[in-house]
């Protein structure tokens, strides 16, 4: 469309993100909910440029740094954001030669104000592309893009070769998973429909109700997703249901429910039973109706309360207690890039204190014979095999049937699942 620059978007899209600490797979969702007109190809680029960026930013920064004088610290937050996009496009990137990169950078910065840098911008990214490839980085740390104190910490917790094998996990082209409502349809249906409209799909061999698709604009354009037949989750986050063991006939209670996914998921394998989904907000309880509504299903009931607060009308009343717990994420940086960047140990010390806390209350809601499931997508040992350990000590009553933890890779992210029986 004229006058449309997806660079500019894209640069904006970065500001917000890099600058102002919007969180990256919300903003960049809104941006291309708003510019949902352009053609697919358009929008692809800018979803590769926004999350490559934000993937590689130390390592990009590393890059500038060793042929800028200004170091990019010190740069203007727009010249900041061109100079990482361009060195971006130079290195990963191949829709347009590394010359006519650099053009384009140099006209969005002129035209946002900054003609007095366009030789700066114009200098700086020609010799990254003259010697593209020359600088041989070891550290893992700025190979990787990850903060040193978060390998540093997979380090002790995992050795070096097996954080090797994590770092790269990130990296791995990702497809998307989806959950066949196998309520309404079979996957082979599902399959066929989704076939017919040019959308290649694979089927995962491990887990019956899911599928990988592919070579589709946006997903809200797929009939069979309005109508409820299929529903967007990951391969990890489909494991839950099938490991928790949900029959039929169980009443279940998934803590913190939101988007709804997991509960939506027990309520199709309870199909006999009932499943309530709670969250601590108007807007996550929203989310959780949404979703209930579009796909159909009536033994569900989303709730607002905080899973940190004893419930006591939930004392010893539910077979299966879902606890997918908050938690620091690392395992979805592949999805949610930023992520690395904003978490501390401070705050991963903090949110170990609150699971323990949901933990000790979700304990006192599993009838007894029933079955705790806690979750967490992250790969933070701290956060799950030794918040289990920590749990145990204290309720003898539970023991583990089964202890999962998922690295990433190109099926799923990093994930950890723990089921524990109450005797």
């Amino acid at each position: 469309m004229a006058g449309i620059n997806i660079r500019e978007i894209s640069a904006d899209t970065l500001i917000e993100i890099l600058e102002h600490g919007q969180f990256s797979h919300i903003y960049l969702k809104a941006v291309l909910d708003k510019y949902g007109y352009l053609e697919k190809s358009e929008r692809a680029f800018i979803t590769r440029l926004v999350n490559g960026t934000v993937e590689r930013e130390i390592e990009l920064d590393y890059i500038i740094n060793s042929y800028s004088k200004t170091k990019v610290k010190k740069m203007k937050p727009l010249i900041r954001t061109i100079m990482r996009m361009g060195t971006f496009e130079i290195y990963y990137m191949d829709a347009v030669p590394d010359s006519a990169t650099c053009n384009e950078y140099v006209k969005l910065a002129k035209k946002r104000g900054f003609a007095g840098l366009s030789g700066f911008v114009n200098g700086v990214l020609r010799n990254i592309s003259r010697d593209k490839g020359n600088l041989n980085i070891t550290d893992l740390s700025v190979k990787y893009s990850m903060p040193q104190w978060i390998v540093d910490k997979w380090n002790t917790d995992y050795g070096i070769d097996k954080t090797k094998e994590i770092l790269k996990g990130f990296f791995e082209p990702e497809e998307l998973c989806i959950r066949v409502n196998l309520s309404k349809i079979t996957r082979e249906e599902l399959m066929n429909k989704l076939e017919a409209q040019d959308i290649s799909v694979r089927i995962c061999d491990s887990i019956p109700s899911a599928l990988y698709i592919a070579g589709f604009n946006v997903i809200s354009s797929i009939p069979e997703f309005n109508e409820g037949l299929f529903y967007i989750q990951d391969y990890s986050s489909q494991l839950v249901p099938y490991k928790a063991g949900i029959k039929e006939d169980d009443k279940v209670i998934d803590l913190c429910a939101a988007p709804g996914g997991k509960a939506l998921h027990a309520a199709e394998l309870a199909s006999k039973g009932t499943v309530f989904a709670r969250d601590l907000t108007d807007i996550k309880v929203a989310l959780i109706n949404e979703n209930i509504q579009r796909t159909g299903a009536t033994n569900i009931t989303a709730q607002k309360f905080d899973a940190t607060e004893f419930d006591e009308t939930c004392e010893n009343n539910y077979d299966v207690v879902i606890a997918d717990l908050p938690c620091s994420g690392l395992g979805i940086i592949r999805k949610k890039p930023d992520i690395k960047y904003n978490q501390t140990k401070e705050s991963l010390d903090e949110l170990v204190i609150l699971q323990a806390k949901i933990l000790k209350n979700a304990a006192r809601y599993v009838k007894a014979g029933g079955t705790l499931c806690y979750s967490t997508c992250t790969i933070n040992k701290d956060e799950n095999e030794n918040q289990v350990e920590n749990f145990l000590s204290s309720h003898k009553e539970f023991t583990i049937e089964t202890m999962e933890q998922l690295l990433p890779d190109k099926e799923h992210d990093g994930f950890f699942i723990c089921v524990m029986k109450k005797n």
